[in-house]
């Protein structure tokens, strides 16, 4: 089930782990088709990964094809696709920046033009323990109808149209993350007004809509 949802999953899966963005088996994505959701396995390294490792669950977290278990935040991800049907795709990292500013529980306003491809702001949503109901709905409730939002002394949380936006968008937040952290030792960023991210955001919409064509992987890189 999901063939090409599989591929896509370690294919951006080590990207994740090549961009810095997850360490060891840290985090986790997922790609949803209809009713059902590919996400990546429980406790298996970015690079050994293998499309048949991939686990597929119904919206109720029932799993329908795979030998091995889902992400232990598989809850996570099914609450943020059951409260908006846009999202295609999620993705989830303990990433370096944006940990620090989960941890402040601080959220990272428009003050660089480029974190209004998240959103008006990528805000922070209240703790809850990993891998619980509560975690799962902090997140989706805390979202909004943004595409990124902080975990506080967690990690992030990023969605998108695909699995390429999601980890475009990710990719965002910690360059954000890091730039606003810097920025905070110096003094207050200065933010865009309303009216500008309004500007921004229009100019922003279209930008990387393309899809990344994806397809078996060769022999060499599995």
């Amino acid at each position: 089930m999901l063939e090409s949802a599989r591929y896509e999953i370690v294919l951006f899966g080590r990207k994740l782990l090549e961009s810095g963005l997850v360490t060891g088996t840290g985090g986790n994505l997922s790609v949803r088709s209809g009713r059902f959701a590919a996400l990546s396995p429980s406790g298996v390294e970015y690079g050994l990964m293998k499309p048949e490792d991939v686990v597929v669950v119904d919206m109720d977290g029932r799993v329908k094809d795979g030998r091995l278990k889902p992400t232990s935040e598989m809850s996570l991800h099914l609450a943020l696709y059951l409260s908006r049907p846009d999202i295609a795709a999620v993705v989830h990292t303990h990433s370096p920046y944006a940990c620090v500013m989960a941890c402040l529980g601080r959220e990272i306003p428009v003050f660089h033009y480029l974190v209004a491809l998240a959103g008006r702001k990528i805000p922070v949503a209240p703790y809850a323990c990993f891998g619980t109901p509560e975690l799962a709905r902090s997140a989706a409730g805390s979202m909004g109808d943004g595409k990124a939002v902080l975990l506080a002394n967690h990690g992030m949380v990023s969605v998108g149209r695909s699995l390429s936006e999601a980890f475009r968008i990710a990719e965002t937040v910690e360059f954000a993350a890091m730039v606003y952290s810097k920025a905070l030792t110096l003094g207050e960023p200065r933010v865009l007004s309303d009216a500008e991210v309004d500007r921004v955001m229009d100019a922003l919409k279209d930008y990387g809509s393309s899809v990344i064509q994806t397809g078996p992987l060769k022999e060499g890189d599995r």
